[in-house]
C-alpha cells in the first residue's frame, strides 16, 4: 500500500450537496480511495450527506481517521440522515469551523462545491498568501468544474491583483490521483508572498 510521506492529515472541503451529475459523486470516492491508499486522515465540514457523506465514509470505511467539525447551528442541517462519521468536534460557529479546521490538517483540497465551498477555499488560498500558512493548496477540478475559477485567477494575475508567485499557490489536477501526486511534490514559495509569521490562525477565528 503506498504511503504518503509529506502530509498524514488533509482537509477536504466539499458540499453537502452530490451535484446533478454522477461525475462528481465518483470523484469524491476516488478522492477517499486515494487518501486511504496513502493512509491519510480526513479533515471535514462535518456532514453526512452528498459529497461531505461520500467521502467521509469512504475513508473511514478504509481505515483512516475522520474527523467532522461542525458549528452547532448546522448539525440539524448538515446531518440530515442523523449519521456521524468517525469524530465529529461541535463548534459554536462557521469563524471557529474553518480556524480548527485549518489548526488540525496538514494540506487542503477543495471538491466541486457551492459558495461555502469556494469561499473555504479562497480563505485558506488567502492565508497562504499572507504567510499564515504553508500549507498545500489542491483543487480537484472536476470534468472542468472549476476552469472559470482558475480563469478569474489567471485574470487576476493579467491585471495585476494577484502576484505570479501567489498564483502558484493553487495545485489544481482533474483527477484525485494526480493532483495528490502534484501536491506532494509541491515546494511553496514565499518570493512574491507577504510574509506574518507571527500570525496565528486560532487569532483569525474571530477576524474572518
Amino acid at each position: 500500500m503506498e504511503e504518503n510521506k509529506r502530509f498524514k492529515k488533509v482537509c477536504v472541503f466539499c458540499g453537502s450537496n452530490s451535484g446533478h451529475r454522477d461525475v462528481f459523486s465518483l470523484a469524491a470516492i476516488e478522492l477517499g480511495n486515494e487518501l486511504v491508499k496513502r493512509k491519510i486522515d480526513l479533515v471535514y465540514g462535518g456532514g453526512s450527506v452528498g459529497l461531505m457523506g461520500l467521502i467521509s465514509r469512504r475513508v473511514s470505511e478504509g481505515g483512516c481517521h475522520v474527523l467532522g467539525i461542525i458549528p452547532q447551528a448546522l448539525m440539524p442541517i448538515e446531518q440530515i440522515s442523523g449519521e456521524t462519521v468517525g469524530e465529529v468536534r461541535i463548534v459554536a460557529d462557521m469563524h471557529e469551523r474553518k480556524a480548527a479546521m485549518a489548526q488540525e490538517a496538514e494540506a487542503f483540497i477543495a471538491l466541486p462545491g457551492g459558495y461555502g465551498t469556494m469561499e473555504e477555499l479562497l480563505e485558506i488560498i488567502t492565508w497562504a498568501q499572507l504567510g499564515i500558512h504553508k500549507k498545500t493548496v489542491g483543487l480537484l477540478n472536476v470534468d472542468g468544474y472549476y476552469n472559470n475559477l482558475l480563469a478569474l485567477f489567471d485574470t487576476g494575475v493579467e491585471e495585476g491583483f494577484i502576484k505570479p508567485g501567489a498564483r502558484n499557490i493553487v495545485v489544481s489536477a482533474p483527477s484525485a490521483k494526480e493532483l495528490l501526486e502534484k501536491m506532494e511534490l509541491y515546494t511553496p514559495s514565499h518570493k512574491h508572498i507577504a510574509s506574518h509569521q507571527s500570525w496565528k490562525v486560532e487569532q483569525l477565528a474571530g477576524d474572518s
